[in-house]
């Protein structure tokens, strides 16, 4: 993907992510949560490196992104500039990215389909090659969206856990649009509990105050820290 493809506003971003941290902040301390339970994951997609850069400077160091070619282009560098990077994958997998998405990313939260999870596992034999993986809920059950059905989410997660021995971290999911989205956050907990996942990937830039007073470990925040984003 080429530059002019991708941001070129300049939001202070420095600003955006101190006001972001108050709101994670204050809404931990209104359900008795520490700060340090909630992970700000930066999603820095259709954003190139010099736009990210400040957020890095700012000391953040976990990052999001939705494409593997788009990562593959930009964090290699910046992950020599900057150490101890994060990389989380949040978009849609397909199985023929599979092998440059396990060299790029740290954690793939977005493990939809028994297909993709078989992949994993047959790549993970091969290569001792696997990082955290995130099972994504269609939570909403909504068509045009990918992730397993919550009726179908317990079969699904016991056999990536047990069958695959995948390292299954938690579970992550996208509420509709159009919807409340606490129900969809409560019921994402509650599978996760049902199976001793601790990792709750939920909440984005709308509304991740609510997400972290329904347990999120992990918000994607990325138009109220970078602006909108250049397609």
């Amino acid at each position: 993907m080429s530059d002019q493809h991708l941001s070129s506003g300049n939001p202070d971003i420095a600003a955006n992510l101190a006001e972001i941290q108050q709101n994670i902040d204050k809404a931990c301390t209104a359900v008795g949560r520490v700060r340090s339970d909630v992970t700000l994951i930066c999603v820095s997609k259709n954003h190139d490196a010099d736009h990210v850069r400040p957020a890095l400077v700012d000391g953040r160091r976990v990052f999001g992104e939705n494409r593997v070619q788009e990562a593959a282009g930009k964090w290699p560098s910046l992950r020599k500039e900057f150490h101890d990077i994060e990389l989380h994958l949040i978009g849609p997998l397909q199985t023929n990215k599979l092998k440059d998405a396990v060299a790029l990313f740290d954690v793939i939260e977005t493990v939809d389909r028994p297909k993709l999870a078989n992949a994993l596992a047959k790549h993970r034999d091969t290569t001792g090659e696997c990082p955290d993986l995130y099972i994504q809920i269609n939570i909403g059950e909504e068509p045009q969206k990918a992730g397993i059905s919550p009726a179908d989410a317990d079969a699904f997660i016991t056999d990536c856990v047990e069958r695959l021995k995948l390292p299954i971290r938690g579970l992550m999911c996208i509420p509709p649009v159009d919807e409340e989205p606490a129900p969809h956050f409560a019921l994402l907990g509650k599978i996760a509990d049902r199976h001793g996942l601790t990792v709750r990937s939920m909440g984005m830039s709308g509304d991740y105050e609510a997400a972290i007073r329904l347990g999120a470990t992990h918000i994607r925040v990325g138009t109220a820290i970078f602006g909108s984003r250049g397609y």
